[in-house]
């Protein structure tokens, strides 16, 4: 996941003052998931991230930060901490074609857009701007 920083997880655990085991158990995912974002061995899923982010009464931009001007569409995604299912199917638009615009290769219509945009929270310049970012990576560059 991009921007992910174990770093701020672990902080955002202590200042919880809650203990691997504790967060484990209250957001309802194994201590071994944890303890692999924690040393950097893994990069969480979103959904996963998001169940930890709500235990520790943090949003998910305490965790993960990318700069809003290198943002890819799948940035804005995960910082309302949605799966691309989950996005596609609140505003309408298929996991595929969700796909394909966070990766640069689907033509963003006005109508998507628009629907995309009143899920994520976000103007439809930010949108576009962030789906030019992913047409315009270098090539082996991910979305």
């Amino acid at each position: 996941m991009r921007g992910f920083d174990p770093r701020r997880l672990v902080l955002a655990r202590q200042v919880a003052g809650m203990s691997r085991g504790d967060l484990a158990r209250v957001a309802d995912i194994s201590t071994a998931t944890l303890a692999r974002w924690e040393t950097s061995a893994r990069s969480p899923q979103i959904d996963v991230l998001a169940k930890v982010a709500q235990a520790l009464d943090v949003q998910i931009a305490d965790l993960v930060s990318v700069p809003e001007r290198d943002r890819f569409p799948g940035d804005w995604r995960i910082l309302v901490g949605l799966t691309q299912p989950e996005l596609g199917k609140r505003a309408g638009v298929s996991t595929a074609m969700v796909g394909a615009i966070e990766r640069g290769e689907a033509r963003l219509a006005d109508e998507v857009a628009t629907r995309l945009c009143s899920v994520l929270g976000i103007s439809t310049d930010e949108l576009r701007a962030a789906h030019k970012r992913a047409r315009d990576r270098e090539p082996g560059t991910p979305a």
